[in-house]
């Protein structure tokens, strides 16, 4: 993955307002924009499961999320 993506995402000022207040417009503008953006698709599915698992939770992120049983 580029390193660019991986940072950028990490860093993204939208994914931290969304953070600080998902209510906000500009939060659920980023948790909209993240079904659909590129970036992020590679930004998570380069990382390993756990994370991948963890950042489903804290988005509720249906796609990533995996059952345990």
């Amino acid at each position: 993955m580029s390193e660019k993506i991986e940072k950028g995402c990490e860093r993204c000022s939208m994914r931290k307002k969304y953070d600080a207040n998902p209510k906000s417009l500009m939060g659920r503008l980023w948790r909209w924009h993240i079904n659909w953006c590129p970036g992020w698709k590679e930004y998570i599915t380069f990382l390993p499961e756990t994370e991948q698992q963890a950042l489903a939770e804290q988005y509720n992120i249906k796609k990533y999320l995996h059952q345990s049983s």
